[in-house]
């Protein structure tokens, strides 16, 4: 059974269906979720509200990788990284929100087709290049700072060549990607989607996992590593001692987008793109049929404990696709000022007075 569901902006061409515990889960688990759009060119926030689920959007163009605190989002969009800052102290409200992110800090990068985006422990943003086949970094004078490249990439060229996409943090610090393939020319990946992909490790440069179909968002919790075999529909993680993946949970979709929360799960799921070959010949088409199932586009919230989808929501519309998912706890109902309205040019915040000159005496 659906609950169907009124976002909170009228504005947004969607509709949103949620399983009939959704709303209980959100707001005993005292949390509200992020979401970027990709082919719609949206950041997505929903929270909860008069016993609702609130849904708020800011268009971003090819919004994608987003990182997320309580206080702060960082999203990467078509040419830009944005670092959003949340205003409002813990008794404030905006229109009764919250949370409101200003984007207040902006890196002009290019067209780099920026995938996974993270924050480190000493607060670099490093981010996924597929552009580059490589990590990067902001940099104030150009487009990036080239990191790290696999070994397997013969020179930094603009030319996707692997699909390197996702990226691991383990203790703050990068630690895990995955990539389409292990192709050295370009687009040398789409050849390779059924089977390719490979997970490599950051500190020893090693391939040590290979054979996934299009894997995406690969993230460290409770020990583990997860990721998403998105060309094959499966959630799981790498029992790395065998060496092996363990798929916990079938998706109905392409999976795209991973984060946790306690013993759950929260993960992005897609419509394949029907008339793309990218998306085309994948496992998933096969899996779909056999268990006679449509895709659609959402989010599955995954019980960890049991290895079961606990609750679900659906996007219908003008979204098809997701690319990633944060978790913002302790939040209830959060919103985002953009760049389409003037709300951003009348909306003044101030720090205290600082002297102007130090101290005398």
């Amino acid at each position: 059974m659906s609950q169907p569901v009124a976002p909170a902006n009228a504005n947004l061409p969607l509709e949103v269906y949620a399983s009939r515990y959704f709303l209980d889960w959100m707001m005993s688990e005292n949390l509200s979720l992020g979401l970027t759009t990709y082919q719609s060119s949206r950041l997505l926030l929903l929270g909860t509200h008069a016993s609702r689920i609130s849904g708020f959007e800011r268009i971003f163009d090819r919004a994608m990788g987003l990182y997320a605190t309580t206080d702060r989002l960082w999203l990467s969009s078509k040419y830009q990284i944005w670092q959003l800052d949340n205003v409002l102290t813990d008794d404030q409200r905006y229109n009764e929100f919250d949370k409101l992110y200003i984007p207040r800090i902006g890196y002009t990068t290019g067209d780099l087709d920026v995938h996974d985006l993270v924050v480190d422990q000493t607060g670099r943003i490093i981010f996924v290049s597929s552009l580059l086949n490589c990590l990067a970094t902001v940099s104030a004078q150009n487009s990036c700072t080239p990191l790290w490249k696999p070994p397997f990439i013969s020179k930094l060229v603009n030319e996707d060549r692997c699909h390197l996409n996702g990226l691991a943090m383990v203790d703050g610090q990068p630690a895990y990607v995955t990539a389409c393939s292990r192709s050295d020319v370009v687009d040398g990946w789409r050849d390779r989607r059924r089977n390719g992909g490979c997970v490599i490790d950051l500190k020893t440069n090693e391939v040590i996992l290979q054979g996934f179909s299009m894997p995406h968002s690969p993230r460290w919790y409770q020990n583990k590593l997860w990721l998403l075999n998105s060309g094959v529909g499966d959630f799981g993680y790498l029992d790395l001692k065998n060496g092996e993946f363990e798929p916990v949970v079938f998706a109905p979709g392409y999976l795209r987008g991973l984060a946790f929360w306690q013993h759950y799960a929260i993960v992005g799921l897609s419509k394949p793109r029907s008339n793309d070959k990218t998306f085309s010949g994948l496992e998933l088409e096969d899996r779909l049929i056999e268990k006679q199932s449509d895709p659609f586009c959402g989010v599955l919230v995954i019980d960890l404990n049991i290895g079961s989808i606990a609750h679900w929501l659906k996007l219908e519309g003008v979204v098809t696709e997701l690319y990633d998912v944060q978790v913002l706890p302790n939040v209830k109902r959060p919103m985002a000022i953009g760049f389409q309205t003037d709300e951003i040019a009348r909306l003044l915040t101030l720090d205290p007075m600082m002297p102007l000159f130090g101290a005398i005496g």
